[in-house]
């Protein structure tokens, strides 16, 4: 027998079995491997399907992101302008307080300067009036017969008051 041509009985037991192999696959192999690559092809798909899914959700959520962060760059830029408007007003309140505070300082200054410059003439004037009371007091109680004596009478008294109010203001 040669191993290319087979005997008859071989051949048909062969074919036999073949034929009973087949059967059975075909009966509940095919069957089976059908359906495994359908749920496969099936599971592909719905994965698939999942992941395109998932990449719309995730472009959405990007442009939600994005509008956040605009929205959120935009109430920054609002607050950053209302807080600089609230600094220029209270500087510039702040500034016309100390303008009005300096005017009305000034003007304290001013009037007790004139007070005191009043207090300062008032004083003057009743030590010239004093003076000239004394000097006329002590001239009346004198005699005097010559100017020269006069002079020298009115000198002595100056000098007489001058060195009086030097000890009394020292």
């Amino acid at each position: 027998m040669s191993l290319l041509l087979p005997d008859s009985g071989l051949l048909f037991w062969m074919t036999l079995v073949f034929l009973v192999v087949f059967f059975i696959l075909w009966k509940w192999g095919f069957p089976s491997i059908i359906k495994m690559v359908n749920e496969r092809k099936e599971y592909i798909d719905e994965s698939l399907a999942k992941a395109e899914e998932a990449n719309l959700r995730l472009a959405n959520i990007q442009k939600q992101g994005e509008e956040l962060l605009m929205e959120a760059r935009e109430k920054q830029a609002q607050i950053l302008r209302e807080a600089s408007e609230t600094r220029d007003t209270i500087v510039g309140q702040a500034q016309e307080k100390a303008r009005d505070e300096s005017a009305r300082i000034l003007s304290e200054a001013k009037a007790e300067i004139e007070s005191q410059k009043q207090a300062a003439i008032r004083d003057i004037r009743s030590q010239v009036a004093e003076l000239s009371v004394q000097i006329a007091e002590k001239i009346l109680h004198k005699e005097l017969s010559g100017s020269a004596e006069q002079t020298q009478l009115i000198n002595s008294l100056l000098d007489e008051v001058a060195s009086s109010n030097g000890t009394e203001s020292k």
